[in-house]
């Protein structure tokens, strides 16, 4: 066993050792690819998404070098009829990237694979012949080892992030996979099959792969490999079950990434952090990608800044995803600056039947993210954004009226309100705006279905504290008083019954003719 021919299973054997969800139908995906025209298979997701586990999955299925029979015939590749075919029949060559890079310098990556690769099958097979070119020793290899290899590159994309000013030592590595993978006939006598998985898909050489060979699915779309992007819904209800969370709370943090086949999808590491803990919040800034997310925000491309406001308020966005040119260093538009925060798991992304493409924040976890990203950073019109907000719930929570009308009304003149302001519908997105960090304590609920109607706005209050719940009616060319009475009315509070808590009813109002934004606040002292 080595660190870079045959690894082992010690590593897959460490993660079924702890709550495992069965991902092994992803093997036999992978199985189905060897030794055809679809042999290099390249997947890409956002950090923390179980590239690495699934990696190590493959490692122990497929070296020769160990006995796995234990660790996955009770498992769903157990019973695929193609298991036993592939079980422990390839010598493994495993790059993990990240600990390459942290062996040597960037500019050295390539030599230092070439050499300890080829120590190791050295080792392993002392007949084997070496000579100077590095895919005629694997070929050698091949001759010494009587079978074909399976190549296994964990965050394969890590050298063209960390060399981003090095555009060098990029090429240096790109050409190293280049010779690999983009020669028909050598790939074929040297690899049965070849995954890589990263952050970014493979970057572009003009508009096409550097490495055009490889079948890619990228978080844009992940295709079959959907259901193995991350945690389904069937699998996240099991984990509520077997560590007694809730489920709609789970659901309400973690939810919201989609696919056409798969519809919810749920970042794992975040999923078994709320598990374990039992705890729910957002895990997600322990990961460095954050503040990374500063740099481009405070980039304002095109105006980007006003479309973060928007995603962060609930909406979602076109974005084109067509020209990104998979680096991080590389924006020609705001465009390509969102669509890396798609790859980054920041945003997620949707096409309707005509192509248009769409990013929104996915879940509660990521929008408070977005929340303490924004507060950090040197963006001066969002910041302006957000302290208006924030005094905007300190008034609302005293009763402030006229305070309250006087911020939307500045939010409206901001570049941040929809610029035809002609019906309430452009009142409710102003007034979304201007409550946008009540995403921090507050779920925010639209057409709430409430007493005998649709409540515009309701704020709910993320978990039990002082904080009173809001019903927030909003009216065009009426009065504040009349959105008071109609919440009344209508019986809206009826849909807060289970809250149990104090409740402010907020009335707002916008007069074409007077220009002017009115306020009328109302505390309901229980429901």
């Amino acid at each position: 066993m080595g660190n870079y021919v045959n690894p082992g299973n010690s590593g897959f054997s460490g993660i079924k050792n702890d709550t495992y969800i069965d991902k092994t139908g992803l093997i036999s995906l992978i199985n189905q690819s060897i030794d055809t025209p679809r042999r290099l298979t390249c997947i890409s997701r956002p950090r923390r998404f179980g590239k690495s586990f699934a990696a190590q999955m493959l490692c122990a299925y497929y070296d020769k070098t160990c006995d796995s029979s234990a660790l996955f015939d009770n498992l769903a590749i157990g019973s695929d009829t193609q298991y036993r075919k592939h079980l422990n029949q390839y010598d493994v060559i495993y790059l993990d990237m990240t600990g390459v890079i942290g062996e040597t310098d960037i500019t050295e990556i390539v030599p230092y694979i070439k050499r300890n690769v080829t120590r190791e099958l050295k080792a392993a097979y002392p007949d084997i012949e070496i000579v100077e070119g590095f895919a005629s020793t694997l070929i050698h290899g091949v001759e010494a080892a009587g079978n074909r290899f399976i190549m296994i590159i964990d965050e394969w994309d890590a050298p063209i992030r960390e060399a981003r000013n090095n555009p060098q030592a990029q090429r240096d590595y790109l050409e190293f996979l280049r010779s690999l993978f983009k020669n028909s006939s050598a790939t074929s006598q040297i690899f049965a099959a070849a995954y890589m998985t990263g952050i970014l898909p493979i970057k572009k050489d003009g508009f096409q792969s550097a490495i055009s060979d490889f079948k890619e699915f990228s978080i844009l779309d992940p295709g079959e490999y959907a259901e193995f992007t991350g945690f389904t819904e069937q699998e996240v209800r099991s984990l509520c079950e077997i560590y007694h969370m809730s489920f709609a709370k789970t659901k309400s943090w973690y939810d919201g990434y989609s696919f056409d086949n798969v519809h919810s999808i749920y970042n794992p590491y975040s999923v078994m952090s709320a598990m374990q803990s039992k705890k729910f919040k957002s895990y997600w800034r322990r990961t460095s990608a954050s503040e990374a997310l500063l740099t481009y925000i405070d980039m304002d491309e095109d105006g980007l800044q006003e479309d973060i406001a928007r995603l962060i308020s609930g909406e979602a966005i076109e974005v084109d995803t067509e020209q990104f040119e998979n680096d991080f260093e590389t924006f020609k538009s705001k465009d390509d600056v969102l669509t890396l925060m798609i790859h980054l798991g920041y945003l997620t992304y949707s096409e309707d039947d005509q192509g248009t493409g769409t990013a929104r924040i996915p879940n509660e976890e990521i929008r408070m993210e977005f929340n303490q990203i924004l507060r950090k950073g040197k963006h001066k019109k969002l910041l302006s954004l957000i302290q208006a907000s924030d005094r905007l719930l300190e008034n609302t929570l005293r009763g402030d009226a006229r305070a309250v009308a006087e911020t939307i009304a500045m939010v409206h003149d901001s570049n941040y309100a929809p610029h035809f302001y002609n019906d309430e519908q452009a009142l409710r997105a102003t007034v979304r705006y201007a409550y946008i960090t009540c995403v921090d304590q507050y779920i925010r609920i639209e057409e709430l279905p409430s007493g005998h109607g649709c409540a515009d706005l309701v704020y709910i209050p993320k978990r039990r504290s002082s904080l009173p719940a809001m019903i927030i009616e909003l009216k065009w060319n009426k009065t504040a008083e009349g959105a008071i009475s109609q919440i009344k009315n209508r019986n809206y509070p009826a849909a807060l019954k289970d809250y149990g808590g104090e409740l402010l009813l907020v009335g707002i109002s916008y007069n074409e003719k007077t220009k002017a934004h009115t306020c009328v606040i109302e505390r309901q002292e229980y429901l």
